[in-house]
C-alpha cells in the first residue's frame, strides 16, 4: 500500500505522524511511504532520515496527498487539507469530529474513510491512542496553569508551590483519567494543595493510593464541582467520554464565582470543552480573559513538545497502522475490534455512535 505523511499545517503544530523507524517497519512489511518535505524538522526529524529509512521525500502536500492511499496524520484535516480528501482514501488521525459539525459535514461530503485515533478502544474501555498525548497533555496542563497565574498574564500571582511561611495555591482537576492523573502526580510533585474529581470510586481509589494520600479525592457531582472550583486557584478540565463532546461541567455563573485570576485549562478542549466559557485557542496566542478568570484552551497542548510527542505517538500508532496497510481497509476491520470502535466516518456515513449522538441530522442523511 502506498501510505503518505503530510507536514501538519494547523497552527503551531510541530509534531509528525511517524518516526523515520516508523517508516522503516511500513518499508519491511512491502509498503512504500512518501513524506512531504519538511514534515519531521519540528520535532527534529529532518529529511535525510526519512530518506535513510527508504522513505520518498515528496515537494509538497499536493504531491504527498495524491500519492496516499492511507494518510497518516496527527490532528484533523483543516484548511486545503479538507479539500484533499477523497472518496478512495482512508485518513488515520486524530478528528474530535463531536466538536465540530462543519468538519464532520465536510468529511461526508468527501467520502473519504477516516478512523480517529481517539475512538480506538480496546476490550476493557482503554483508549491506546489517545493515552500518551493524555499524559503528555496532563504533565503539561499544570506547567501552563502556573504560568497563567502570574501577574503579567492577568492572573492571581500565586506559586502554586507556596512559599516558606506562605500556603501553597490550590489545584482543582476535573476528570481522573490518564490526562486528570497525570496532572494529579505534576501538581503534587511541586506541592500543590490539589483536589481531583471523577464519578467513579475505583479510579479515585487508585490516584488516592499511587500518591500515598498526598491529594484530596472528591466525587464529582454538581455540588461538588462547583464548591471545589470556587475555593481553586487553577481548575484543570480533563473528561473524556470517547467520541463524544465533553459535558459541561461548569457554567458560566460558577466561572463568573471563581476568584478573580484564577486560572483554567481546559484538556477537554478538543471534545468541545468542560466549561461554558471555553473557546478554542492557539499557541500563537493561547489565553484569554472570561468572567475575569485567564482561560488557557490550546486544542493541541502537546504540540509543544513535539519530539516528545511524535516519539510516543508513532510508539502506538504504528501497530494499527501496519494493519490497515497490510489488511486493506475490509480486512483490518474485519480482525481488529479496536479499529472497528476507531471508524468514524465511511462513503458518506457516520459510523461512530458518539458522532452521531453529536449531529443526528447529518447521522440520518442519505449519502
Amino acid at each position: 500500500m502506498d501510505i503518505a505523511v503530510p507536514k501538519e499545517i494547523k497552527a503551531e503544530e510541530k509534531r509528525v505522524a511517524i518516526t523515520p523507524a516508523g517508516v522503516a517497519a511500513l518499508l519491511a512489511h512491502g509498503h512504500r511511504v512518501f513524506v512531504e518535505r519538511g514534515a519531521g524538522e519540528g520535532s527534529g526529524l529532518g529529511d535525510a532520515r526519512y530518506e535513510a529509512a527508504g522513505a520518498a521525500i515528496c515537494a509538497d502536500a499536493d504531491e504527498t496527498w495524491a500519492r496516499g492511499q492511507l494518510v497518516l496524520k496527527v490532528k484533523e484535516p483543516v484548511g486545503p487539507e479538507i479539500a484533499r480528501l477523497r472518496p478512495d482514501l482512508v485518513l488515520f488521525t486524530y478528528m474530535h469530529l463531536a466538536a465540530s459539525e462543519e468538519l464532520t459535514r465536510r468529511m461526508l461530503d468527501s467520502g473519504v474513510t477516516g478512523f480517529a485515533y481517539e475512538t480506538l478502544q480496546l476490550d476493557d474501555g482503554s483508549l491506546p491512542l489517545l493515552a500518551p498525548m493524555s499524559e503528555v497533555a496532563g504533565r503539561l496542563s499544570v506547567q501552563v496553569g502556573a504560568w497563567c497565574l502570574q501577574h503579567q498574564n492577568g492572573g492571581r500571582g500565586v506559586l502554586l508551590s507556596g512559599a516558606s511561611g506562605v500556603r501553597p495555591g490550590k489545584v482543582v482537576i476535573l476528570g481522573a483519567g490518564i490526562a486528570g492523573t497525570s496532572a494529579c502526580q505534576v501538581a503534587v510533585g511541586i506541592g500543590a494543595e490539589v483536589s481531583i474529581l471523577d464519578v467513579n470510586p475505583t479510579r479515585l481509589r487508585y490516584v488516592h493510593d499511587i500518591l500515598g494520600g498526598h491529594v484530596t479525592t472528591v466525587m464529582s457531582n454538581r455540588a461538588n464541582v462547583e464548591e471545589e472550583a470556587l475555593e481553586a486557584d487553577l481548575v484543570i478540565g480533563s473528561v473524556l467520554i470517547p467520541g463524544a463532546r465533553a459535558p459541561k461541567l461548569l457554567s458560566r455563573q460558577v466561572v463568573a464565582g471563581m476568584r478573580k485570576g484564577a486560572a483554567l485549562v481546559d484538556i477537554s478542549i478538543d471534545q468541545g470543552g468542560t466549561a461554558e466559557t471555553s473557546r478554542p485557542t492557539t499557541h500563537d496566542d493561547p489565553i484569554y480573559l472570561d468572567e475575569g478568570v485567564v482561560h488557557y484552551c490550546v486544542t493541541n497542548m502537546p504540540g509543544m513538545v513535539p519530539h516528545t510527542s511524535t516519539h510516543a505517538l508513532t510508539n502506538v500508532t504504528l501497530g494499527y497502522a501496519l494493519q490497515l496497510a497490510d489488511l486493506g481497509t475490509d480486512g483490518a476491520l474485519e480482525e481488529s475490534a479496536p479499529l472497528r470502535r476507531a471508524l468514524n466516518v465511511r462513503a458518506g456515513r457516520i459510523v461512530h455512535s458518539a458522532v452521531a449522538e453529536a449531529f443526528p441530522a447529518l447521522a440520518f442523511r442519505k449519502s
